[in-house]
Order: C-alpha cells, then sequence, then structure tokens
C-alpha cells in the first residue's frame, strides 16, 4: 500500500486530522522564505501530540548543515528532506534523508541518476516534484508522471515519493500510473497557504491508498 505524506503543516489540529485519518507522515516547512515556514519550537509542540509510528519531516532548502542539525533536535523531526539543490555529499550526512528534484522534462531525471551512483543509498528515497524557477514546492504544479517510473525501478529499494499538483480527484491515477512508494502533497489539501481541509485530506488518503498499482 503506498504511503502518505501531509506536507506544509503549521496547526496540530492539521497534523492530528492527518493522522486520524491514515498518513504515515508529515512534514514541516523550516524554509524561511516559504509562506508555510513554521519556528522549530512550535513545530516541536505539534510533533509532541503526534500519536506513535507518525513520521515527522523537517523540509529544508540549501541550509547550513549545523543549521539543519540544531533545526531537528529542537523540533524532534526524525527526517530530513533537502528539497534545494543538495549535491550528493549533503545527503549522505543524514541517516536517512529524502532528496527533492524538480522535474521539467526527462533531462531532470538524470540528476537524480548522478546521486544514485555516487553512493549506496545516498540518500533513503527521492522525492519529484513539479518545476518552479522561482519557488521550492508546493506550487501545485505537475509533471509527466510516466517520468517516474524508471526512477523506481533503480532507485534505493524502489523508495519514490510522487509530488508535485497532487489533489484527492488525481493522486489515483498518478499512483497507478507511477507507481510510488509514497505520495506528498501539501497545496493541494489546502484550504489557504499552510491551512488544511480536514475533507480533502481524508479523501486524499483514502485514494491514495486505495489506487491499484500498475506494475509492469
Amino acid at each position: 500500500m503506498v504511503k502518505v505524506k501531509i506536507c506544509g503543516i503549521t496547526m496540530a489540529e492539521d497534523a492530528l486530522a492527518a493522522a486520524q485519518y491514515g498518513a504515515d507522515a508529515v512534514g514541516f516547512i523550516f524554509y524561511r522564505r516559504s509562506l508555510r515556514w513554521i519556528a522549530p519550537e512550535r513545530a516541536r509542540e505539534i510533533i509532541e501530540k503526534l500519536p506513535p509510528f507518525i513520521t515527522a519531516v523537517g523540509v529544508f532548502v540549501d541550509e547550513d548543515p549545523e543549521v539543519i542539525r540544531k533545526t531537528m533536535l529542537t523540533c524532534g523531526a526524525g527526517v530530513v528532506q533537502l528539497h534545494g539543490d543538495e549535491p550528493p555529499s549533503a545527503c549522505a550526512v543524514w541517516p536517512r534523508a529524502i532528496k527533492a528534484f524538480r522535474i521539467k522534462d526527462a533531462g531532470d531525471i538524470g540528476r537524480i541518476r548522478q546521486y544514485q551512483a555516487a553512493a549506496a543509498d545516498v540518500a533513503a528515497a527521492y522525492l519529484l516534484d513539479g518545476y518552479s524557477e522561482k519557488e521550492y514546492g508546493g506550487t501545485g504544479k505537475s509533471f509527466n508522471w510516466e517520468l517516474a517510473r524508471g526512477v523506481l525501478n533503480s532507485g534505493p529499494a524502489g523508495r519514490l515519493i510522487l509530488s508535485g499538483g497532487l489533489t484527492p480527484d488525481n493522486v489515483a491515477e498518478a499512483v497507478g500510473t507511477a507507481v510510488p512508494y509514497a505520495v506528498d502533497t501539501s497545496s493541494g489539501v489546502e484550504i489557504s497557504k499552510g491551512i488544511k481541509d480536514h475533507e480533502k485530506i481524508k479523501l486524499f488518503i483514502e485514494r491514495a491508498k486505495g489506487a491499484v498499482l500498475l506494475r509492469g
């Protein structure tokens, strides 16, 4: 069954709703230029309210490793997501790093191969997001999901996370096409930036986990 991450959490009630409806992970944005930025101290208050077995993910963009380390210690998140232009060596610092890539066309897939070749399992998972020149995620932009299938076949343990423009209306199709390890949404379940729609969260998780994976 596909795993689900609800990202861009800024409110405890949204994180708890995601957990209640079956999310496997929730994400907190520590990139200050994001409208979904949250202070590490506030993220900790939310994370401490989460039930067991829900993974908290800290999202960073081209951040200094020492800042990441201090932020993760403060908030208590367990997984680092690198959503900028970080090199393979930056991923290897963290035990369970997610490396994100903005995908515009097939040429961008080649960049992922470099990370896969750099070292065995340089990242715990690779996240494919829609392309934007100015923003790092949360844009609501999608890409050709067919491009993701090759990444799945050659990635570490098949851990591909599909993101970018996913909503309750298209997530089942996306899962069937890309066959990912997990899906990730932020803007697709929002009322406004950083504020989630709980009914959309419920539908997104139900449809993602109920989707048929068209392997082969």
